[in-house]
């Protein structure tokens, strides 16, 4: 191999370092005589907090930047959380590997109040998201749900602060970080669906470059990327990006078929919507799922955003 120094363009945030920091180990070990170093970067996604994404773009705004640092050549890999990437990439860029997925749950963290059904009449829950905001309001239609930005640290100072009777992260983040003893209940499938591909590391690339998908090779895990690109292939067929409040989870069954759960909800009425479905390509199933649901009304839905 050609390649001495690897450069990783990566977010800021102490996830995303920890994150990049992870595939910089992995490459290290399996490649002694490579040199990886990390190339942090700002995005508008982080450097904006005052607004939803949703308002300001989608979660696609946190990869602007890393993907400018990879067609410049500033940056030769850049990592991400699976979920912040759109379902669809932009021309010229490529998903290089896909790690194999950690805990895909949504957490739900509270200093006084064990679960989400104990939370007190009119409680505010904090989240960024339109999909944990519709799910929440599915369950608990009494609660008061209100944007929370920041990284995962500012969120939690947030809810120590009085500002939330509880938040909702993801539960893989707040791990990685070793923060895991502030998650006092899982939201877990199938009744709670997380984002497309949550609880996964993904690395781009630029799709030209045969010797960087020779040395990302070994990083891919064949059923993670199976099962999340089910799960993007649901998001890219409803033409929706990160801040579509859709769930999906997909998994592996004993026989090799894949079975895919979607989920499309409703942030201000809590009106969700599902359909499940089993089948052996992620492109084909994503796309069967996708018309389940916009054959109970997903448009309609979609269209109301």
């Amino acid at each position: 191999m050609s390649l001495n120094i690897l450069r990783i363009a990566t977010r800021k945030s102490p996830l995303a370092l920890w994150q990049a920091e992870h595939v910089a180990g992995r490459l290290r070990a399996l490649h002694r005589d490579l040199q990886v170093q990390l190339v942090p970067l700002s995005t508008r996604g982080d450097e904006v907090l005052d607004r939803s994404l949703a308002a300001i773009g989608g979660k696609g705004l946190f990869l602007k930047e890393l993907e400018i640092a990879l067609a410049d050549r500033r940056a030769d890999i850049a990592v991400h959380s699976l979920k912040d990437m759109p379902a669809n990439l932009e021309d010229g860029f490529a998903i290089g590997a896909v790690l194999m997925r950690a805990d895909c749950t949504d957490a739900y963290v509270s200093n006084d109040f064990a679960t989400l059904d104990d939370l007190p009449q009119a409680a505010r829950v904090g989240t960024s998201s339109l999909r944990r905001a519709a799910q929440v309001r599915a369950r608990r239609p009494d609660l008061e749900i209100a944007d929370l930005r920041g990284n995962v640290g500012t969120r939690l100072a947030k809810l120590d602060a009085g500002d939330y009777a509880a938040i909702i992260l993801a539960a893989a983040g707040l791990q990685r970080l070793g923060l895991a003893a502030r998650i006092r209940s899982r939201l877990a499938p199938p009744a709670w669906l997380p984002a497309p591909g949550q609880g996964a590391i993904a690395v781009e690339m630029r799709a030209d470059d045969s010797g960087i998908t020779a040395l990302l090779s070994p990083l891919d895990d064949a059923d993670t990327r199976r099962n999340t690109a089910a799960e993007r292939a649901l998001n890219a067929a409803l033409g929706g990006d990160c801040t579509l409040p859709l769930g999906a989870w997909c998994t592996l069954e004993k026989n090799g078929a894949l079975n895919l759960h979607g989920m499309l909800g409703d942030a201000r009425h809590g009106r969700l919507i599902r359909a499940e479905a089993r089948g052996g390509d992620p492109l084909l199933l994503g796309a069967e799922v996708a018309r389940m649901l916009r054959e109970q009304g997903g448009d309609e839905l979609i269209a109301a955003l």
